[in-house]
């Protein structure tokens, strides 16, 4: 029997936060406990004409990593507790 070896989609992250050149990808993971979310941090740059991306952080960056991790922190509790309102809503309905 062939197995179909159709490439699989590249998964996209489900939300992204960027400040400057300082950039979050949020990922979805389905657990059995629940939903999980991890994150990539990089940092973007143009090398000549072409961009790229690295996850290397200097000195000058770490401020806004910092404030880009806490703005995926604060996107994460909300995903948290959109279930909570949702269910809130349908009691009342």
């Amino acid at each position: 029997m062939l197995e179909n070896h159709m490439p699989k989609e590249k998964q996209k992250p489900v939300h992204e936060v960027r400040l400057g050149h300082i950039k979050a990808a949020l990922w979805k993971n389905d657990t059995e406990t629940g939903v999980r979310y991890n994150t990539t941090f990089s940092r973007i740059y143009k090398d000549g004409e072409e961009w790229k991306s690295t996850e290397s952080f200097g000195r000058d960056d770490l401020l806004l990593l910092a404030k880009v991790a806490d703005q995926v922190h604060s996107w994460i509790c909300e995903q948290s507790q959109e279930p909570a309102r949702n269910e809130g809503r349908s009691a009342r309905s």
